[in-house]
């Protein structure tokens, strides 16, 4: 059986696509769909490669009963490209970065683009802002943000699927 693979993308896969990874692993688990997915998190950049996630992440994860394994690895787009059916990226950066890399600009997204009460929205409305700089409230924001896309994915992907 051949699983959907999705692949969270931010800027050092510390703070948002390891969040994301989180929520959606979470997700596809309680709604009995682990087998069904091929779910991972990546970088553009390099700079926190072999790190774990952002420490206000984990403790954001944490607190909501979120697996929090993770390390951070960079973007390879000669394997990712070709695993993944969607690259989720998190802002305009984050796609643009995707795109120039050669990921298909059909399975390339914002993440947030998932998101049902967003529906209509133009592109710079559906970033996940990077909370990397501010304090703890941003990184809850964060959650709830990418928590309600994952969620809009994870409907939209199980309605397609259905015969």
């Amino acid at each position: 059986m051949t699983r959907y693979g999705l692949l969270f993308v931010c800027m050092g896969n510390i703070c948002r696509s390891p969040l994301a990874k989180f929520v959606m692993l979470d997700l596809v688990e309680k709604r009995g769909l682990s087998h069904a997915f091929d779910i991972d998190s990546c970088g553009t950049g390099a700079w926190h490669a072999g790190d774990g996630a952002d420490p206000r992440t984990v403790e954001v994860a944490r607190r909501h009963g979120l697996n929090t394994e993770h390390v951070a690895r960079p973007m390879r787009p000669a394997v990712d490209f070709d695993r993944f059916g969607l690259l989720l990226a998190m802002d305009l950066d984050n796609q643009r970065n995707l795109l120039r890399a050669g990921a298909p600009e059909s399975r390339v997204r914002l993440l947030r683009s998932f998101d049902p009460a967003l529906a209509g929205q133009p592109e710079h409305a559906l970033q996940v802002p990077d909370p990397y700089y501010g304090g703890p409230e941003g990184f809850e924001q964060m959650r709830e943000m990418i928590t309600a896309a994952c969620l809009g994915l994870l409907d939209m992907l199980q309605r397609e699927a259905r015969p």
